[in-house]
């Protein structure tokens, strides 16, 4: 098995998000042994953000980091788990509410896939990118 980077980058459909957490220096912490549970936004997630974000946030590496942080939990939480839950705790400190009364939801996100194993972790696909606040 692969861990969360390699499976991130082998899928095809997460360039934005492998590009996002190269720049903000969060691969090595990725690639460790965790484990983490991972809420992965598509490349198509990224693009229904307001023109212009993804630039912006490239150039604000610490706001780009709290980003992709809010999107990480610790743990290995597979949609079992988050089913007996109504909301967990992000590596950023900000809570993320999960609603699984109709689908599986996470904040404004809905995961489109679940339960992707990696060697440290698991990770959800998610069709939003998940901002704090």
């Amino acid at each position: 098995m692969a861990d969360i980077v390699d499976i991130a980058v082998s899928a095809g459909s997460f360039q934005t998000l492998v590009t996002a957490v190269q720049l903000a220096g969060l691969v090595e912490t990725l690639k460790s042994p965790g484990p983490f549970t991972v809420f992965a936004p598509t490349d198509d997630a990224f693009e229904k953000l307001p023109e212009g974000t993804v630039q912006t946030l490239a150039q604000n590496i610490p706001q780009l980091a709290r980003i992709l942080t809010y999107h990480v939990v610790p743990g290995k939480l597979k949609a079992s788990d988050l089913a007996q839950l109504n909301k967990l705790t992000s590596v950023e400190g900000s809570e993320i509410p999960i609603d699984t009364s109709e689908g599986f939801e996470v904040k404004n996100a809905t995961v489109i896939a679940p339960d992707i194993e990696a060697d440290n972790g698991v990770i959800h696909v998610i069709d939003t990118v998940l901002l704090m606040g």
